[in-house]
């Protein structure tokens, strides 16, 4: 059989340099063809191992220039709390407290919140991290500087005897909202500046606890001991991960809770709220400290698996007190039963699980402040959202706490939106060093 023109040279060794050029060249195609459907370039599919941690198996999602997931989980929960909200609230004007109102009036103040927080958010994701670390001093100094602007009488408004929120005309903002984002941003920053002091106390820990005290005092002035509660776990959680020593985690731990027993101890309000949820049925707390509980508690359980239908709860009717607002999972409960309420949890257990994945990549990028503050938030979401969701199931003590993204408040969902406004960037900046670009 004749051969092929240009055959007649090659010898075995020729023929296997040629097959082994071709197999490389096919699997370099093969790679490059798999990096452009991902999204990314072939380098990107080469990334080392960091800290025990693969960066490419840490990506949350790989077809997106975003975490698509997120953002879908966000989308979901303002929408639930959109027709929660309107269903809660219907029937308040018939209650003379609200007799000004119309039936749409905290819808229509809710869908206002969900757009200027969702216009802000789009801006805030086009803002470097780096830039967010340089504004950290900014953003403590303007919380502290609120949370005592709000003390002032006749500056403040007071609700129910607390002064917690700040008249603006379209909205009331509280500034413990802004603490808790400015937390996250210190403490991420913080671990930074003393990472090479971990092992030192006086050094390590001391300046952040006294922060934490500062912005405690100030907050139980108002009084609000459930974001006060929230902060101080977003500054300890980030400690934790920060790698604060075993011990001295353990002892800041010790004297928080300390604190919480001697703040208990000396307050009969307090003091008497943990007898009410200690035994909620008894008379003397059913219809008093205990009132709000026992009607959540009653949602619940007309819900039973499968709820009686959206719009049908008949706790909302003047039963039960901020059905709209701290509140609002009872309402869920009885309207959509068991199944949406594990759904609502399956939602935030989902949320935080993302906000960690996304900073468990940063630090494996060695981007440790951009970790630190997504894990930071998602610290805050779950457990403001387990804070919540514990008042409301009464496995936790009443606490004046809503639920993120869902329960009416416009200052809430503005800063819950931007504070994940800053975690997706983290997420798009992550991407854009794995696809061998500059965060």
């Amino acid at each position: 059989m004749a051969k092929l023109p240009g055959w007649q040279g090659l010898g075995a060794a020729g023929d296997s340099a040629s097959a082994s050029a071709s197999a490389s060249a096919s699997e370099g195609g093969l790679k490059a063809w798999l990096a452009r459907w991902r999204g990314g370039s072939e380098a990107a599919m080469t990334l080392p191992v960091r800290d025990g941690i693969h960066i490419r198996d840490s990506q949350p999602s790989r077809a997106h220039g975003f975490d698509l997931m997120l953002v879908w989980i966000v989308v979901c929960l303002l929408c639930l709390g959109l027709v929660m909200v309107y269903s809660a609230s219907i029937a308040l004007p018939d209650n003379p407290k609200f007799a000004r109102y119309s039936a749409t009036h905290f819808f229509s103040r809710h869908i206002l919140a969900i757009v200027i927080g969702l216009g802000v958010a789009s801006v805030v994701t086009l803002v470097p991290l780096r830039l967010w670390e340089r504004l950290t001093p900014v953003l403590v100094i303007a919380a502290f500087v609120l949370l005592v602007v709000v003390l002032i009488p006749g500056v403040g408004k007071g609700v129910n005897g607390a002064r917690r929120w700040l008249p603006l005309g379209i909205m009331n903002f509280q500034p413990s909202e802004l603490a808790k984002f400015a937390m996250a941003m210190y403490a991420a920053s913080y671990m930074v500046r003393k990472m090479d002091l971990r092992e030192n106390f006086l050094r390590a820990v001391t300046p952040m606890l006294v922060a934490l005290g500062f912005m405690g005092m100030l907050l139980l002035a108002e009084p609000d001991m459930g974001a006060f509660m929230v902060i101080a776990a977003i500054a300890i959680g980030v400690l934790f991960l920060g790698g604060v020593n075993m011990r001295m985690f353990a002892l800041v731990l010790a004297v928080l809770l300390g604190a919480f027993v001697l703040m208990i101890t000396f307050s009969e309000f307090r003091r008497e709220r943990i007898f009410a949820y200690l035994n909620p049925w008894d008379e003397k707390y059913a219809q008093g400290k205990a009132y709000q509980l026992t009607h959540s508690l009653i949602a619940f359980g007309r819900g039973e698996w499968f709820g009686q239908g959206l719009g049908n709860s008949v706790e909302k009717l003047h039963y039960l007190p901020e059905a709209h607002t701290d509140f609002v999972l009872a309402v869920i409960g009885e309207e959509l039963g068991f199944v949406g309420v594990l759904m609502v949890i399956a939602a935030f257990f989902w949320l935080t699980r993302k906000c960690f994945l996304i900073g468990r990549q940063a630090i494996a990028l060695d981007r440790v402040f951009a970790g630190l503050y997504a894990q930071g938030i998602g610290i805050w979401m779950g457990g403001q959202a387990f804070i919540n969701i514990g008042v409301n199931l009464g496995a936790l003590p009443t606490k004046g706490l809503t639920l993120p993204l869902i329960s009416f408040g416009g200052s809430a969902i503005l800063m819950n939106l931007i504070a994940l406004a800053v975690v997706l960037r983290v997420d798009l900046e992550n991407r854009q060093m794995m696809r061998g670009g500059r965060s």
